[in-house]
């Protein structure tokens, strides 16, 4: 029964992965046609997306439950059944215990009711039967599988300009824009010089983090759930922290700005950035916050949703991608980077690795995590280090 199951599970999960590769290309595809894109239809199918994966996502708890019973042991208890004579208490015990099925020598019945006598008189705070007594037939309901705590952790690795590194040290030429112009010539007149192109070294130099964590086999031998695999994913996000920690370091230390209004952010977008830059919005929930609050003149949020945006969101026309307020400062300080950041910031990405292996010292394993990288400013124009007060 659990093989049958189990293969027909995994039909359903192929299945349903190949439904929604095939409904996310055809989304994409409408997408970037914008001449002919239908956004209501384009909502509906994303949507449907989203139906589906909350289906394999259910599937796929289902798909592990029965790969679980299918190795869960089976066990048989016996239990002693006492011969010798038995106290009145020990007697209702027992036959309440056994919901009727074990009725001793000691016991009188009228039909189906027990008769106590009087002298064999039960009082209830020593002789009624407690949660203590029950123990032995009374379960509890235990959870094995850990629930994740709710963080917000936003990748900003993804948005920088990766350079795959293959020494510890080096330069990398920034590109910077040409300010020069061409100048007007006769007909057959030489070609005149133009201005050559100007760049900008960027020195990276190549840092190690990493760190191990134990894990004794008896924890992995006993554990419910694939200890190793939730100790891994621990690991990732330690990363994705130290990570997002250089990140954050590069885009703090940009040309600051105080933007006390909305006036002020138009400012900084229509007027200290260049139009080239391709910017985007990279907030703290309290700047976030604030930005959720903005109307314009006619009362409307200019928060809005998109489902073009990578984000799901927009603030005047620019993506916004939110990380928490420590990532920039403290609890309830507004600070946003609001720029070109795949222009600002520069990773060095040496090495990423994630390695595992047995001690027979210590009778366990460890997972050791290790990156190699820099982050380094880029383009120092491409953006700036806003608070909002």
């Amino acid at each position: 029964m659990f093989d049958e199951k189990i293969k027909e599970l995994e039909a359903k999960i192929a299945e349903t992965k190949a439904e929604i590769e095939t409904a996310t290309s055809d989304l994409k595809a409408m997408l970037e046609d914008s001449a002919t894109a239908d956004l209501n239809e384009a909502k509906e199918m994303r949507a449907s997306i989203n139906a589906k994966k909350e289906t394999l996502n259910t599937l796929t708890e289902d798909l592990n439950l029965f790969k679980d019973m299918k190795n869960e042991p089976q066990t048989a208890e016996t239990h002693a059944v006492r011969t010798e004579e038995k106290t009145m208490r020990e007697a209702v015990n027992e036959w309440l215990h056994s919901k009727g099925a074990v009725a001793s020598k000691e016991l009188k019945f009228e039909g189906k009711e027990l008769i106590v006598p009087m002298n064999a008189a039960v009082t209830p705070t020593q002789d009624g039967v407690k949660k203590a007594d029950s123990k032995p037939v009374t379960s509890e309901e235990i959870i094995t599988t850990p629930l994740r705590e709710v963080k917000t952790v936003l990748d900003l690795k993804q948005f920088a300009t990766i350079h795959k590194a293959t020494k510890g040290t080096g330069k990398y030429p920034i590109l910077k824009r040409a300010t020069s112009k061409m100048a007007s010539v006769a007909e057959l007149e030489q070609n005149p010089a133009l201005a050559k192109p100007e760049f900008e070294n960027v020195a990276w130099e190549v840092a190690t983090y990493r760190g191990a964590i134990p894990v004794s086999q008896e924890s992995i031998d006993d554990a419910d759930v694939d200890l190793l695999s939730l100790v891994t994913e621990a690991a990732e996000q330690i990363k994705v922290n130290t990570t997002n920690d250089a990140i954050a370091t590069v885009l703090k230390s940009f040309d600051t700005k105080t933007a006390s209004d909305l006036d002020a952010i138009k400012e900084i977008l229509n007027v200290n950035l260049d139009p080239a830059y391709n910017v985007s919005f990279v907030v703290s929930q309290s700047f976030y916050q604030k930005l959720d609050t903005l109307k314009d003149k006619n009362g409307r949020y200019l928060l809005q949703d998109s489902i073009v945006s990578a984000s799901g969101k927009v603030f005047l026309g620019h993506p916004v991608f939110v990380v928490s307020d420590e990532a920039f400062g403290n609890a309830g300080e507004a600070h946003a980077f609001i720029g070109d950041i795949q222009r600002a910031v520069l990773f060095a990405d040496r090495q990423e690795l994630g390695l595992r292996w047995a001690d027979n010292e210590i009778y366990g394993q460890y997972l050791q995590a290790v990156v190699r990288f820099d982050v380094k400013k880029a383009d120092k124009k491409a953006g700036y280090f806003v608070t909002m007060p």
